[in-house]
């Protein structure tokens, strides 16, 4: 149930399996939850442009049913994808979202 979805503006294609499987472990271990309910996007190449700037940023939306903390999981976050993609932390926006369990849908039906 934790969604991760990463829109950058690199288009950078190496290193993006191992970007989506890390930041899934990690998800996996910060939020508790077993990693066969973790999925992860990318969307590279997207147009972006930061700050007036058009350097390599990213932003990230992370939902889930509780379990988020995003003071913990922002820094965890920008380490991987700065390690990974080369993106500077100050350039990453990341959005946290608490879904009610009633409202994810899943295998033809909900979490709550």
């Amino acid at each position: 149930m934790p969604l991760i979805t990463i829109r950058t503006s690199s288009n950078e294609n190496k290193g993006i399996d191992e970007l989506l499987k890390a930041i899934s472990l990690k998800m996996a271990q910060l939020t508790g939850k077993p990693e066969r309910y973790v999925m992860t996007s990318i969307q590279t190449n997207v147009p972006m442009i930061f700050g007036g700037q058009k350097d390599n940023s990213c932003y990230v939306e992370v939902k889930s049913i509780g379990s988020l903390n995003p003071t913990k999981m922002s820094s965890e976050l920008c380490n991987i994808i700065n390690e990974i993609l080369g993106i500077e932390k100050d350039r990453i926006y990341i959005n946290f979202e608490d879904i009610q369990a009633k409202n994810w849908g899943y295998n033809g039906s909900t979490f709550g």
